[in-house]
């Protein structure tokens, strides 16, 4: 309702409309459907950005759609969940910069940062904007907070047209980590599991992690690559990377792993060289997680990848004035697939992950 000492100015109006008919149409542009990129015709590589506004907050999720002249599947890849793993957000980098349209059969969708803001804020784990963490927000909302809404693209934009789904993690901020590759062990989808462990084979890399399954259908996934398996997708995750630097060697590890299981999908034509290796990966299907049992100061002369027995001392924590509180234990024989590199750690982190086979 207009007042009565204000004037109706038509081309105000009419130029403000414009403006607000443009940012629609330039918001649109930038988040064209991904189905609708896949079905254009011919070979080609397209750039595009998805906006992301929660209140005033505002960020984005850049894509890449590379699609090849022959049929065949969709592969995605996806780096930079956590924006302080570093390793996969450059391996990502260089493969986009050396993958070429006529190299590729079918699709490939490649989400270079997912965590923008993580990134260029240099934070662990979480988006800075809405301190959550990326992995744990899936399957996501369209009307949440920027994570919430950034898992929801994921979700329904790039998993569900992927045939195969790469999430790529690293070892953050204050984690070692041993490299491997690892997938969910789905036992009413034997076809896809046994595609992911295929592929985990076919990578070369050293270790394999194989995850027990037993979400329901209406369970959220949280994780990015277990929602993937939730939804009937082939799924994966690299794990290669610690404690918040770039490694020249887990960068060029990640990148042929990732050239590996796309030349055995069938999506890329043109060998790399591959990891060279005399000795079969080792699968690890159980897991064992120590938490912190409470906040302080740890110490440990381990490393990740070292191997344990059941009742060794793996470490222990002090408090502020360097006096003892408490012993870690180990509870399994196996590898230290991860643990705390760094040394604080705060009470129910996970400290240790201990991977085991009981085959």
């Amino acid at each position: 309702m207009m007042m009565k000492n204000e004037e109706f100015n038509f081309m105000d109006v009419f130029s403000k409309g414009i403006c607000v008919f443009l940012m629609g149409v330039l918001s649109l542009s930038k988040a064209q459907k991904i189905n609708e990129i896949i079905k254009q015709n011919g070979i080609f590589r397209k750039d595009t950005v998805f906006t992301v506004i929660s209140d005033s907050k505002e960020t984005y999720l850049p894509v890449t759609i590379i699609k090849g002249k022959e049929k065949g599947p969709i592969f995605s890849i996806v780096a930079g969940i956590h924006g302080y793993e570093y390793p996969p957000i450059i391996a990502v980098q260089e493969l986009l910069n050396e993958i070429k349209p006529e190299q590729v059969k079918g699709t490939l969708i490649i989400i270079p940062i997912a965590n923008v803001e993580a990134f260029q804020k240099r934070t662990p784990f979480i988006n800075p904007l809405d301190n959550k963490n990326l992995n744990n927000a899936f399957p996501g909302s369209p009307n949440g907070t920027p994570t919430d809404q950034i898992a929801n693209i994921i979700t329904k934009e790039i998993i569900s047209n992927s045939t195969i789904f790469l999430d790529i993690h690293g070892g953050d901020a204050n984690e070692d980590l041993l490299p491997f590759v690892c997938y969910y062990d789905r036992k009413d989808s034997p076809e896809n599991t046994k595609l992911a462990h295929d592929l985990s084979i076919r990578s070369q890399i050293d270790h394999i992690v194989s995850y027990p399954y037993n979400l329901t259908s209406t369970e959220p996934a949280k994780y990015a690559f277990k929602q993937a398996t939730q939804q009937g997708i082939t799924a994966l995750s690299i794990e290669a990377g610690k404690l918040g630097t770039v490694q020249k060697e887990n960068v060029d590890m990640i990148k042929t792993v990732v050239y590996n299981m796309l030349e055995s999908s069938g999506n890329y034509v043109k060998s790399k060289p591959k990891i060279k290796t005399e000795r079969k990966p080792t699968l690890f299907d159980r897991q064992d997680y120590i938490k912190v049992p409470e906040t302080g100061i740890f110490y440990s002369e381990l490393k990740s990848g070292d191997r344990v027995t059941k009742n060794q001392v793996l470490g222990y924590i002090t408090d502020e004035f360097g006096k003892k509180k408490q012993d870690i234990i180990s509870k399994a024989n196996g590898i230290i697939l991860y643990k705390v590199g760094t040394p604080p750690v705060n009470k129910d982190e996970t400290l240790f992950c201990i991977g085991y086979s009981e085959k």
